[in-house]
């Protein structure tokens, strides 16, 4: 009988673990694949090592950023940490 209480603790402490971290991290990986399909040209994002740029041509696996007047760089598109609401330049002109 004791055995049956061992079996059922291990698989409770599973089913803990997974829904307190195995599921949460696959929902925000869903959302983060979500948010890079999305992108499209003229979008203002930040990367993970913190660039700000704005998107001006979307490739298969990269985008090609303007972070300053004259300044594109390329970057992979896990790399993109969030899409910001608006491009700095929208924000100066109004």
């Amino acid at each position: 009988m004791e055995q049956y209480g061992t079996i059922i603790y291990i698989v409770l402490l599973f089913g803990l673990l997974y829904f307190l971290m195995i599921r949460p991290q696959q929902q925000r990986q869903k959302k983060h694949q979500e948010m890079i399909r999305g992108l499209k040209v003229n979008d203002s994002v930040v990367t993970a090592g913190g660039i700000l740029g704005t998107v001006v041509k979307v490739k298969e696996d990269t985008l090609i950023l303007r972070v300053a007047d004259g300044v594109r760089i390329e970057v992979l598109k896990t790399a993109i940490g969030q899409v910001r609401e608006s491009a700095p330049e929208e924000e100066e002109k109004e």
